[in-house]
């Protein structure tokens, strides 16, 4: 049986780290922000942090944009990036899914994680949307924009998964990973998934400090195991005239990059024609250090 603080050992590569200042940051009006579960937050509520002004750059024009996390996170993982895109004109909104955040529920399907977004959506009556996934959440916005096309103005991936027809998320884990994974569901209680701190550490938020590392490690909570398991139906996706970007962070280093895996160009040239946006930073880390330039680089993948 592989060890949660052993699966450290199925990614023998390392990346290097980068330090950022850490300043106080309030957190975002929860006027935006909807669960039915949720009281308190994910670490980005309370500790957002104002360390990249540079980057609140005048915008050329104001947009619509909807939120999608991924996995291990919840709602509030976009409560800097969020403030910040507010502060310039845009409407924002951060829908949470099923399964996640404060719900009791961990037996949820990727069917379930999509309605939640689609209920959202057409609850609030949002049309002309900048669609934005990150991670898990580019599968759920594949899902989400075949329901709803209509309603999308432009489709974002960050760092997210593009699955090709039939598959799922886990098919696109290398080999040692997806076992790993299969290991850590197989010996929880609920069917879940729980991230040990190192691979946490080492792939998730490998530009942040340890201190930091640390903290924002005690936020996470354990991600249901079904809905990275299931093989979706995404012939219609493929058939979707709407346009895409996707944003890809060269220092993100869950998916190895080449032979095979990675965001970019493995996952982002499934897209067909799309806009790639590139920037410096992990997976998780800048959202909290750098709400800024996580930002400005999801409104230069959605502008026109």
């Amino acid at each position: 049986m592989l060890l949660r603080e052993d699966v450290w050992y199925m990614y023998p590569y390392q990346q290097d780290i980068h330090h950022f200042p850490y300043p106080a940051y309030s957190c975002m009006p929860r006027s935006y922000y909807e669960s039915p579960y949720y009281e308190g937050g994910w670490f980005w509520n309370n500790g957002t942090l104002k360390s990249d002004e540079s980057y609140r750059l005048p915008t050329e024009q104001q947009l619509t944009f909807v939120l999608v996390h991924g996995s291990w996170a919840d709602a509030h993982f976009w409560d800097g990036v969020a403030e910040v895109l507010r502060s310039q004109g845009h409407i924002v909104y951060t829908p949470e899914y099923a399964g996640h955040g404060n719900d009791p529920n961990k037996n949820v399907t990727h069917a379930m994680i999509t309605k939640s977004v689609v209920d959202f959506i057409t609850r609030h009556n949002l049309h002309n949307i900048v669609l934005v996934g990150h991670s898990f959440g580019g599968s759920v916005i594949q899902k989400v924009a075949e329901q709803i096309p209509d309603r999308i103005k432009r489709l974002v991936f960050w760092d997210a998964f593009v699955l090709k027809d039939g598959e799922s998320v886990a098919d696109e884990l290398p080999p040692q990973t997806r076992q790993g994974f299969e290991q850590l569901r197989a010996s929880s209680k609920d069917d879940t998934i729980m991230l040990p701190f190192t691979l946490f550490r080492d792939l998730f938020v490998n530009t942040a400090t340890l201190e930091e590392a640390r903290w924002m490690y005690t936020s996470v909570t354990p991600e249901p195991a079904g809905p990275l398991f299931e093989k979706l139906d995404l012939k219609v996706f493929y058939e979707l005239p709407i346009p895409k970007g996707y944003v890809y962070f060269y220092q993100d280093g869950v998916l190895p990059q080449g032979e095979g895996f990675g965001w970019n160009p493995h996952m982002s040239t499934r897209l067909g024609q799309f806009r790639l946006i590139v920037g410096d930073g992990d997976h998780f880390t800048d959202t909290r250090t750098r709400p800024g330039m996580v930002a400005q680089k999801i409104y230069e993948a959605g502008r026109d």
